[in-house]
């Protein structure tokens, strides 16, 4: 893969727009992997009500490692009505903002 390849990679994976999807990003605390995954956000969100009308959404993801490490890393999600995220939590591992998930990627590469 060249450089031109691995530049357009950048802009084109992250810089698109998703309207039905979260990308979520995370590296592995046992071992370093970074990760990522989608929240299909039409078929991946647990509703629960509070009060009257207000309605918030809520989702749990495990993401496990392709090298080996097994570590499990847990990522609890809330979004508000509109599904824009309000809250996240994670175990096992530590958040990547997408920048940071790509340019470790043209490193790499």
């Amino acid at each position: 893969m060249g450089l031109f390849d691995r530049i357009s990679k950048i802009f084109s994976s992250t810089s698109s727009v998703d309207k039905d999807g979260y990308w979520i990003f995370v590296r592995c605390d046992r071992c370093g992997e970074k990760l990522s995954s989608r929240i299909n956000l039409n078929n991946d969100l647990s509703v629960e009500y509070e009060g009257e009308n207000d309605q918030i959404y809520h989702c749990r993801k495990t993401i496990v490692g392709r090298t080996g490490c097994f570590q499990r890393i847990e990522v609890k999600l809330n979004f508000d009505k509109n599904r824009k995220i309000v809250d996240r939590q994670i175990s096992g591992g530590w958040f990547l903002e997408a920048d940071e998930y790509n340019l470790e990627e043209i490193k790499q590469g």
